[in-house]
């Protein structure tokens, strides 16, 4: 485009010729995009700041005070809006794939909802058959979420004692659910 119709065009829209602007986007997209995509990286997101740029800059069309400097003008707002985007995006971490085992968009079936409630049943009656400081145990640890130190303050046990009853309680309550298990 020359120069002389470019600054035409700018003049038009400057008086509210939204053809003229239109057309000034057309021209001028893929430069707009060129520099936004050097600073974010990522096509998609490239695209939408490329769109706030043309946004911005029809709605302050009309401060521009010299249109031969549109390219210029347009390139500066560029850079100023990819660079507060690439600041205010929330950073980019990797999870282990097991992190989301728990999100799932699976529903689970009615009957596997029944069976994981009969095993939650039959864990909580094994529970119920321990001796108090076997159950005690095992609440404070799985049920209650208490880390190893926390259980040694509370039974007052060190914690290579505390290891050893969780070890020891979960056999019973191994013991417990085989002898829950029909024959």
């Amino acid at each position: 485009m020359t120069d002389n119709l470019n600054v035409e065009l700018v003049l038009k829209a400057q008086n509210g010729d939204r053809n003229a602007f239109g057309e000034l986007v057309k021209e001028y997209e893929n430069v707009v995009f060129a520099v936004v995509f050097r600073r974010l990286r990522n096509r998609s997101e490239s695209l939408e700041v490329t769109q706030e740029v043309f946004l911005r800059a029809m709605r302050k069309i009309d401060q521009l005070r010299e249109p031969e400097r549109f390219v210029g003008w347009l390139k500066r707002i560029a850079v100023h809006m990819a660079i507060n985007r690439a600041v205010r995006r929330p950073r980019e971490t990797m999870q282990a794939p097991e992190t989301f085992g728990g999100v799932s968009g699976k529903r689970q079936a009615p009957l596997e909802d029944i069976l994981q409630s009969e095993q939650a049943g039959q864990v909580r009656d094994g529970i119920g058959q321990l001796r108090p400081m076997d159950r005690e145990t095992l609440l404070a640890f799985y049920f209650e979420g208490q880390s190893l130190k926390e259980m040694s303050e509370r039974f007052a046990s060190p914690v290579g004692t505390i290891k050893r009853r969780l070890h020891t309680a979960r056999g019973r309550l191994r013991e417990a659910l085989c002898d829950l298990q029909p024959a």
